[in-house]
């Protein structure tokens, strides 16, 4: 179920190790590809990730070898985040303070983790240091949620390092790709699985109710805590942890620049490093006449309530602050992400509250060796991440495959 990157690896390696079985993705939206989608508007002519956008520990990253061997340029650009163009607004002092403030708080953080106890990360910030807003704005962007919201035990577990590169054409299309030829039905939502008696799984869809042996299920855990699938009888151990692992939001806002010239490629500007409210904005992007702004958590939540409007003038206000009123007129928005309204997501990727770090093993726990499930919410020490959807996918596969072998 699901044709993100977790179905599509799924049904990829089920298909590859065992050809005679009938496989079947079905999939909400009509389209495939999940939290990956790239998008080409007209007035640019270029690719945009309106969702993922980059392949985080590259060097590693399975998505490398599979973007490679579908044609797709890998650019190993390094990723611009550690820079603030000009210094606007944020002059090299404060940028050695800010550095000096994340390399402390990361070190609280490693030391803390052996704590047998669980806590917020917000619990290590330095009392009244400067940089606690632009730590949690980080945050923000890195998992859709502030400091206060995440489990130490369970960020502690993330280990996807090394460089990020961009696929040149779309991270949206490398998923997407990976997927052509699989038997992928879109449109079609599933909204009960019956495994309460003995004989096939009945899934019941807006197409009728369909039969299988085994059941892959990908939906996020936003989709699964608030009864947009359900199960009879009732899981309430895998609610229960959906519900542990909400979706943090992180929404995007692209600009098209009249004068791209005026700027460099691959820029980054904060909008206020002084602010847990602000954006961070990737200027010229492969040096497409664009820039990237990116909210994330409370932002995200507000901007996306306030509507399309609302988050483009947001990102214009903190633009035209750096770099003067004359700015508005170079810029007019292309394009806004509502990753919390979409009806077959609602979010952009799980965090753990605190207290909840082993809540991913049991969300990733087959029930009766006929009921499986994967997502980058299931992802040990990969989640966010489309490594970690992919790696999941596998990882349920595989699981499949042993279940069928120990019934024969």
């Amino acid at each position: 179920m699901g044709a993100g990157a977790a179905g599509l690896a799924a049904a990829r390696r089920l298909s590859e190790r065992r050809p005679e079985l009938r496989i079947r993705v079905l999939e909400a939206a009509e389209r495939t590809g999940g939290r990956a989608r790239t998008i080409v508007p007209p007035a640019i002519g270029a690719p945009l990730d309106l969702g993922c956008g980059w392949q985080h520990g590259a060097e590693s990253n399975p998505w490398l070898p599979i973007a490679e061997a579908l044609g797709l340029q890998v650019d190993r650009t390094p990723a611009p985040w550690d820079v603030q163009y000009r210094d606007l607004g944020l002059p090299p002092e404060d940028q050695t303070a800010y550095a000096a403030a994340a390399e402390a708080f990361a070190a609280r953080q490693a030391a803390a983790a052996r704590d047998p106890v669980d806590r917020p990360l917000a619990a290590l910030l330095e009392p009244g240091n400067p940089w606690n807003p632009l730590l949690d704005a980080v945050s923000g962007y890195v998992s859709g949620a502030e400091l206060a919201d995440l489990s130490l035990h369970d960020s502690a577990r993330y280990r996807v390092h090394g460089s990020d590169w961009r696929v040149a054409e779309g991270y949206g299309r490398a998923v997407a790709a990976y997927g052509a030829g699989l038997p992928v039905t879109l449109g079609t939502p599933v909204t009960r699985i019956d495994h309460g008696v003995a004989g096939p799984l009945r899934l019941e869809t807006p197409r009728g109710t369909l039969q299988a042996g085994a059941v892959i299920v990908t939906v996020s855990t936003n989709v699964l805590a608030e009864g947009g699938l359900r199960f009879a009888p009732a899981l309430p151990d895998k609610v229960a942890a959906a519900q542990d692992l909400p979706l943090g939001l992180a929404n995007k806002v692209f600009l098209h620049l009249a004068a791209p010239e005026a700027l460099p490629a691959d820029g980054h500007l904060i909008g206020n490093p002084r602010s847990a409210r602000t954006g961070a904005y990737h200027l010229r992007p492969f040096g497409r006449p664009v820039i990237e702004g990116y909210f994330g958590g409370a932002l995200a939540r507000e901007l996306e309530r306030a509507g399309d409007a609302a988050a483009a003038a947001f990102a214009l206000d903190e633009l035209a602050g750096l770099l003067g009123a004359a700015f508005r007129r170079r810029a007019s928005c292309l394009t806004v992400t509502r990753w919390g309204r979409n009806p077959s997501v609602r979010g952009s990727y799980a965090y753990a509250r605190p207290g909840a770090a082993g809540q991913r093993a049991t969300l990733a726990a087959p029930v009766e060796g006929r009921l499986f499930f994967a997502g980058e919410a299931t992802s040990p020490d990969a989640f966010t991440t489309v490594r970690g959807a992919y790696e999941s996918g596998l990882r349920a596969a595989g699981e499949v495959l042993s279940a069928l072998d120990a019934a024969r």
